[in-house]
């Protein structure tokens, strides 16, 4: 249940990889001098090669590679006009190099599947001598999959249509190694629910000699479809069914095999357990041909079990399990596919992040599981971003002394002192793209009082590398001025929040107040960053408070118990800690409490009908967009992770969805959602409304036809949706002082 602000998906990104030089030849004829267009080097869009602190930038059709350590010096890897003469007229969308660097494959013509765009065409091109062509001849146009080359260079294996496939470079003989695949049995990829809250996308991976793949095997028969109605695309009315398990029925059957490329026989690991009451969320190879690593996650996700699995015999071991009374974190939201562990010591040892002791601390376990030692110390929470295996650092970010801001920190594996890596000069949110070898990285910054501003540094010594002028902060202009406060509700809890004034405020008026929500463990939202919810936004000059705050439950840095308190009481203790706070502030001299609107999305949809339903005295205009109105009705993995299963806990359900308290609707709302929305489905809105009518409530309701969760597609939309709310807020909540 996941949709964030603009500003908050600024902000979310870190980047784990790691790498070695790269050394340009001057003699190689195939590339002729070439520079990049005049200009700044675009280091927002830089990407990093696997294995190194080098990065690939494409401008104006071609593309350049770069090093960290020399920024003077670019090198064509190939130009627009060699990628043309191949055949290739679409955007390069990304590139998968080979280990060798010789030879790349370049992502295009991509689709949509669930959230991201990942299945497309790949072409392969030869950087010796410049030439290109297709993959996958043969197989549906924009239908492969998370290519990429086999260790030794001579082979692609990629996913189409939920088969594993292995193409020859040299023959072009393609090979496929699974047969059962379809809409259903899904095979190196994943199902919606692993996608969507697991971050699982790419599901396999080679071996490290490339004679064989591991890969995930997911068995959705058994789960229902969704049924979504299309009503506007042909003369009849069509389903559009989805597979889609909902909390209380049983997750897809998912196994993970090893597939030999000589017999293209599978051997499945025997890791115990029922496959349809336990998660595979993370596999990799464990440094050598033999070793996996699995993670096994139980159906209520509170105990993570990881495997040492062999790749010739299947037989499972398990080397070490994290447990917790509420739920273990073992992915991060959007943390793609990458494993939750960390191998220092030349394998010997693995990083790892729990809880357990009540914060965010990193671990150092030996490879059997039978050693572990506590490296970061202290009451703050420490979430791991990269390791520098040549150093030994550790980097990680965290919010010792303010829980709205990140800065990054490092310890090393024999000196587990902390040592704040970020400068002091760079107050607020700082968020990172470490290169792969964790030598350099991007850093993004930015703060109420200061405009984003990026730069290219070193690492550990944080010196910049780019742009080479001063660092010169803006300011941010909004047409109002953002503040921090905390606020301490009645039941003891001191909340972070973010206020937006005029620019003309007058503290002798009395305003309207604004609530922004979310208020889940996905995201937080009064982080030290520039700007604000954009709906408000606009509005705010024409003389509104606008205020966003996080309750217990949001993923801030603040601790184990503020991040799990909300156990089977999503809905009940996060509504609760910001209507209380809004009690608080409804005492403030210059807020008018006749004018106090809400609004949410998705998880924070939600939020606002129970704000709206439970403390009608305080919220008296609402606009929920795309909510959960029955925790029965989203996915099995998000909701059981956060509310524990159904059938043991029905009435923790009851409590938790805003349609059991829509009787007491008594103010103004507004309801949004999409009839297309294959996260958060048309069928919440369509029961809220049955209720809101039983109950003999006056409501207002807009609903797009086709459109998903986002509520973005379709000419016009994104304006109508705009002009919908703005003129809403304005009627029911009016602008100005008083």
């Amino acid at each position: 249940m996941r949709i964030f602000s603009l500003t908050v998906l600024l902000i979310i990104s870190t980047t784990i990889v790691f790498s070695q030089p790269i050394h340009f030849n001057k003699e190689e004829k195939a590339f002729e001098k070439a520079t990049l267009s005049q200009g700044e080097i675009p280091i927002n869009r830089l990407q990093w090669l696997p294995d190194s602190h080098d990065f690939w930038i494409s401008d104006k059709g071609s593309v350049f590679l770069y090093s960290a350590d020399d920024l003077k010096t670019n090198k064509l890897i190939i130009s627009n006009e060699q990628i043309k003469a191949s055949g290739l007229i679409s955007r390069t969308e990304s590139i998968v190099w080979s280990t060798d660097r010789n030879k790349i494959l370049i992502y295009t013509n991509s689709k949509k599947v669930w959230r991201g765009n990942t299945r497309g065409d790949y072409w392969y091109f030869d950087l010796k001598t410049g030439k290109g062509k297709p993959l996958g001849k043969g197989l549906p146009s924009s239908s492969l999959m998370f290519a990429k080359f086999s260790p030794d260079n001579k082979n692609v294996a990629y996913v189409s249509k939920h088969n594993l496939y292995v193409e020859n470079i040299a023959t072009g003989k393609i090979n496929r190694l699974t047969n059962d695949g379809t809409d259903r049995i899904i095979n190196g990829t994943f199902d919606w629910v692993y996608e969507e809250e697991l971050s699982c996308r790419d599901g396999f991976r080679w071996s490290p000699d490339g004679k064989s793949i591991a890969y995930w095997r997911v068995d959705a028969r058994p789960t229902k479809n969704y049924l979504m109605i299309n009503n506007t695309d042909s003369l009849y009315p069509f389903i559009v069914p989805m597979e889609y398990p909902v909390a209380g029925e049983k997750p897809s059957s998912v196994k993970i095999g090893i597939v030999t490329l000589s017999t293209k026989k599978t051997n499945w690991l025997q890791i115990p357990g029922d496959p349809a009451n336990n998660y595979l969320p993370r596999m990799d190879w464990a440094g050598n041909n033999k070793d996996i690593m699995v993670i096994q996650l139980n159906r209520r996700q509170n105990e993570a079990s990881l495997y040492m699995c062999n790749a010739l015999t299947g037989k499972a071991t398990k080397i070490y399990t994290d447990k917790d009374e509420t739920w273990v974190d073992v992915v991060k939201p959007f943390g793609w596919d990458g494993p939750s562990w960390t191998w220092v010591e030349n394998g010997k040892s693995f990083l790892w992040t729990s809880e357990k002791d009540g914060w965010m601390h990193i671990y150092k376990i030996s490879r059997d599981g039978k050693k572990e030692e506590l490296l970061t110390r202290g009451n703050f929470d420490a979430d791991m971003t990269a390791y520098d295996p040549t150093g030994e650092n550790i980097f990680f970010l965290a919010s010792p002394f303010d829980a709205t801001q990140k800065y990054l920190y490092r310890i090393s594996l024999n000196n587990t002192d902390t040592v704040k890596v970020t400068p002091a000069i760079f107050s607020g949110t700082n968020s990172y793209r470490l290169s792969p070898d964790a030598k350099y990285a991007t850093q993004t910054n930015g703060s109420i009082n200061r405009n984003y501003n990026i730069r290219l540094v070193s690492l550990p010594d944080h010196k910049k590398v780019y742009p080479e002028e001063d660092d010169r902060f803006s300011k941010p202009q909004l047409g109002f001025q953002l503040e921090k406060f905390k606020v301490k509700t009645v039941d003891g809890v001191e909340m972070d929040g973010i206020m937006a004034k005029p620019d003309n405020f007058d503290s002798s008026k009395k305003y309207p107040v604004y609530f922004y929500v979310y208020g889940e463990p996905a995201s937080t939202t009064a982080d030290d960053v520039p700007g604000f919810d954009n709906f408000i936004s606009q509005l705010i000059p024409e003389g509104y408070i606008g205020i966003t705050m996080d309750n217990r439950g949001t993923p801030a840095y603040k601790g184990r118990e503020w991040r799990k308190s909300i156990y089977r009481k999503i809905g009940v203790i996060n509504s609760r800690d910001q209507a209380m706070a809004a009690k608080e502030i409804l005492k403030w001299s210059f807020i008018d409490s006749s004018r106090v609107a809400v609004h949410g999305w998705s998880g924070g949809g939600a939020m606002t009908l129970n704000l709206l339903f439970r403390y009608p005295e305080i919220y008296k205009t609402g606009i929920a967009i795309a909510a959960v109105t029955d925790q029965h009705f989203y996915d099995n993995i998000y909701t059981e992770r956060y509310m524990g299963l159904p059938q043991e806990n029905e009435a923790d359900y009851e409590q938790a969805s805003p349609n059991t308290f829509a009787k007491n609707l008594q103010g103004n709302l507004l309801y949004i959602h999409g009839t297309g929305d294959d996260n958060v489905h048309y069928k919440n809105a369509e029961v809220l409304i049955n209720e809101l009518i039983k109950q003999g409530k006056l409501f207002q309701l807009m609903i797009y036809p086709n459109r998903t969760h986002g509520i973005y597609e379709g000419m016009g939309t994104g304006e109508q949706l705009n002009s919908t709310f703005i003129k809403f807020l304005r009627d029911h909540c009016p602008p100005g002082a008083r």
